[in-house]
């Protein structure tokens, strides 16, 4: 097996922190990773002269490459050695092309530069930020020989996945001055000669390409010191202060996206302060839900805001005043008020609301990848474009007609304000009355939608390991709820007076300045959360701490890595394994996880797939933690500096508390049972 990292920088570009290039670091790293075989990517550039430096030093293979910023991701181009001439001439036209961060090539520029781009190793960040996407993956599907991912879960899941390309995990790090820790990332493949050609034919066969030399994936080189773990399920043992700890904290800070639950984080203090925690992240993991369910109040809020109904009435009341008025004051009427124009009334506009949303829904219908096939089973897609061009071509018209009458209407305005001037009769003021109606209308059917919405009701159920979470809408009981929900400093009280009447409440809240408009729709229906247990019961303190530990161990699926510290000091036996050792065994399939512990409990009945053993040792008068490591079912575990240590003295030390201690209470459980 050849290890191999094939993205490497050597230059700061506009795409990188500044950084000052070592020989020394990389040929350190070179020698001290033991790789065969290395590539030179430099953002956008590619600086020959250094290539050249580099390859004189390095016993490795040394390929020239080029990351170029394409269509909005990123993609590896790496060239054979001999051409060195060639692939520098054509970097130096990918150079001239981007000059900014935010400049990048399409496939179609690519393709012109480098034109056969089958000569070239081309890998794409695949499951890596930022990703080569949509048409510009599909288009270079052909001549793509792997994807890079930027982690072992997604690695191993990749592997797993016919549909992928093969994955590779490269360092993607700066040869820098004083570079402190080596990189730990790199890819296994079996390959002969370290040629392109042979390289793109070894990434053809995924059995071909590992995590590991000797173990294919089953385990990935997770520390700088060489420690390896499982890809799967990590059991971590060792005596008190052993190094444990450090051991999680090392890992934590080497995979960047890994979720670390530490010891005692989620165990009850304070009964108060811990119930309303716990309430609120309960309510924010389920944002989605209140803002799914609201979505159709929030829609209606929007629109009710812009419905005055004091100012509709007022005009009613200037109307019939000025109508009486009119009345009374025939003998004052002259020429100028007997003019037509005097008492015309503007032209109604339409309203294309409804005519855009059905455009808009047409335009979905046509435009949709995903049901297409059930969609032209029954409708022709000709008669749908016939549909909408009619449907546009109305709208034109409509707006085209609005248009006409809005002039007219301002020429009649200007008319009637010319001829009010001049005479003495009074002028009967404009009404809308249906739209008086409409809006009338509109405010009862909001009152009708809030009061219906405030009656108590379940509106979400979800279940998670023997719990139920319930979501329930019902209406605030006072101004303080209120307050609460908004977070905000203002009082409630005034407004709450109003509460009963959906549209008055709504007056009431508008008239604070400090309530954006776009949030108001959160204060007319109150939404909580009730945990329950597999008994129907509210959850008890200990219980809530149980479904937490549940709920943070299925959020790990959106990491790399779980981490677990002792979770038996926070919990019973019982609930440790009729519970979590199934779940963490379940996520171990998808993903590593390491569970640090002194319970036998998890640490004999979990099924680990690889065991560590920590053990603390003071060498030349400092403080040394050493990790052995091996299989469960290994007679020995090993270190990476090749010391050795007995696999069942260890675990019966650490998970038994000794072998005596183990043979004493198996006695005595076996005199209970007898």
């Amino acid at each position: 097996m050849k290890k191999v990292d094939l993205h490497i920088h050597t230059v700061p570009t506009i795409s990188d922190a500044h950084f000052i290039f070592s020989l020394d670091a990389f040929q350190r790293y070179a020698e001290e990773s033991e790789l065969d075989a290395v590539a030179v990517t430099n953002h956008d550039t590619f600086d020959q002269q250094q290539f050249e430096r580099i390859s004189r030093t390095l016993t490795a293979t040394v390929f020239p490459g080029i990351e170029i910023n394409l269509a909005k991701g990123h993609l590896l181009l790496i060239g054979c050695p001999s051409q060195l001439e060639d692939f520098a001439r054509k970097a130096s036209i990918v150079a001239q092309k981007i000059q900014s961060a935010t400049d990048y090539l399409s496939v179609s520029d690519l393709k012109d530069i480098y034109e056969e781009l089958d000569r070239y190793l081309l890998i794409p960040h695949y499951e890596k930020k930022p990703p080569l996407r949509g048409d510009a993956l599909r288009d270079l599907l052909p001549h793509i020989s792997a994807g890079e991912v930027d982690s072992a879960k997604k690695f191993v899941r990749a592997i797993k996945d016919d549909s992928k390309p093969t994955p590779v995990i490269f360092s993607d790090s700066r040869m820098k001055e004083n570079l402190s820790r080596l990189p730990i990332r790199q890819t296994f493949i079996d390959c002969g000669e370290l040629s392109i050609e042979a390289i793109k034919e070894c990434l053809q066969d995924k059995a071909k390409v590992a995590l590991s030399a000797n173990d294919g994936n089953r385990l990935w080189q997770t520390l700088e010191s060489g420690q390896h773990l499982s890809t799967g399920l990590n059991v971590l043992v060792g005596a008190r202060s052993s190094g444990k700890t450090h051991t999680l904290n090392e890992i934590s800070r080497t995979v960047e996206n890994s979720k670390y639950i530490k010891q005692f984080s989620l165990v009850q203090q304070n009964e108060t302060e811990y119930a309303r925690s716990f309430e609120s992240e309960v309510e924010k993991r389920r944002s989605i839900v209140v803002d799914s369910f609201l979505a159709g109040l929030k829609r209606t809020t929007d629109s009710i805001i812009e419905v005055d109904l004091l100012s509709r009435e007022r005009e009613i009341e200037r109307y019939i005043e000025t109508l009486l008025k009119s009345a009374e004051e025939t003998d004052r009427h002259d020429a100028f008020s007997k003019a037509v124009l005097f008492s015309e009334e503007p032209f109604p506009l339409g309203n294309n609301e409804t005519l855009e949303s059905l455009i808009a829904s047409v335009k979905q219908i046509i435009e949709n990848v995903e049901f297409k096939e059930i969609i032209e089973r029954h409708v022709d897609r000709s008669s749908l474009k016939a549909l909408i061009l009619e449907l546009i071509e109305t709208l034109r018209d409509r707006a085209s007609e609005n248009k006409k009458k809005q002039i007219v209407n301002d020429i009649i305005g200007d008319a009637k304000q010319g001829l009010r001037v001049r005479t003495s009769a009074t002028q009967v003021d404009d009404i809308d009355l249906y739209g008086y109606a409409l809006d009338q209308k509109r405010v009862d059917r909001f009152r009708d939608m809030v009061n219906l919405l405030k009656k108590e009701r379940v509106i979400h159920e979800q279940n998670l390991q023997g719990f139920r979470i319930e979501a329930r809408r019902s209406a605030f009981a006072g101004a303080g709820e209120i307050k609460e929900v908004s977070r905000r400093k203002t009082a409630f009280s005034e407004a709450f007076r109003e509460y009963d009447d959906p549209y008055q409440y709504l007056q009431a809240l508008l008239e604070k300045d400090d309530l954006p408009r776009g949030e108001l729709y959160k204060y007319f229906i109150k939404v909580s959360y009730r945990i329950l247990n597999e008994d129907g019961f509210q959850v008890s303190g200990g219980e809530r701490s149980e479904f937490r530990l549940l709920q943070e161990i299925a959020d790990a699926q959106n990491y790399d890595i779980l981490l677990i510290d002792e979770p038996e000091s926070s919990f019973d036996n019982l609930f440790l394994k009729s519970d979590v050792n199934q779940i963490l065994k379940a996520i171990s399939e998808t993903m590593p996880v390491v569970v640090v512990t002194h319970n036998s409990t998890v640490g004999a009945s979990v099924g680990a797939d690889y065991v560590l053993f920590s053990k603390k040792s003071v060498e030349d008068g400092k403080v040394v933690y050493r990790l052995y490591s091996g299989h469960p079912t290994d007679k020995t575990f090993s270190s990476v500096d090749g010391a050795t240590i007995e696999s069942h003295e260890v675990m019966m030390d650490s998970l038994e508390a000794g072998l005596s201690t183990y043979d004493r209470r198996r006695q005595s459980y076996e005199a209970i049972k007898n």
